[in-house]
């Protein structure tokens, strides 16, 4: 499936489909301003989860990439800092593949909002970017999109052979992340 650009969501991201009220609608660009910049194109592999938690809670779950082995079936290690062009250390174990170590550099991130990394392999024959995205529907209720687009000369290819497995990998870390977050909220309420 080819990706279709979706309007920004922050900076130089890709962004959101939007929330229960609708889509994000951008503002007009100033006269004479440079164009905003262009969405990633490629073969894009997404799965998306339901969180009865705050996308706080979400984030904060997120953001703790130390102890993503407690709960990340799909990057059981993960080391770095998210700082704008850091790079990431990370484990990706998707099912019935072999793990292999990536170092992804981090694009963007907007706390309770949205992660971006973006991967170059095979002398940038292949370029991934890989987001998160948080949405809140209610005070204690979001839509996480956890996704990636294959792009480069290469990757839409990959994309396509590799998406069944991808997508498998992402459901199995919507699915912890839910636990996850579900359970930290859960544990402040009865406090």
């Amino acid at each position: 499936m080819a990706f279709t650009p979706l309007p920004l969501k922050a900076g130089p991201s890709f962004g959101s489909k939007g929330s229960a009220m609708g889509p994000r609608i951008q503002p007009p660009i100033p006269q004479g301003a440079p164009p905003p910049p262009k969405a990633p194109r490629g073969v894009r592999v997404e799965e998306r989860i339901g969180i009865q938690a705050p996308a706080a809670v979400i984030w904060e779950v997120l953001a703790d990439l130390p102890r993503w082995h407690e709960w990340n079936p799909t990057y059981p290690k993960a080391e770095g800092e998210l700082r704008i062009h850091s790079v990431l250390n990370l484990t990706l174990a998707l099912p019935g593949e072999e793990p292999e170590e990536i170092r992804p550099k981090v694009l963007d991130w907007v706390p309770n909002e949205q992660l971006l990394w973006e991967l170059k392999a095979l002398r940038g024959l292949v370029r991934t970017t890989r987001y998160i995205e948080i949405d809140p529907l209610a005070e204690a209720s979001c839509v996480v999109d956890n996704g990636e687009i294959f792009g480069g000369l290469m990757g839409p290819s990959l994309g396509r052979k590799m998406g069944k497995v991808v997508q498998r990998g992402f459901r199995a870390m919507n699915e912890a992340l839910k636990a996850r977050a579900e359970a930290i909220w859960a544990e402040r309420r009865g406090a």
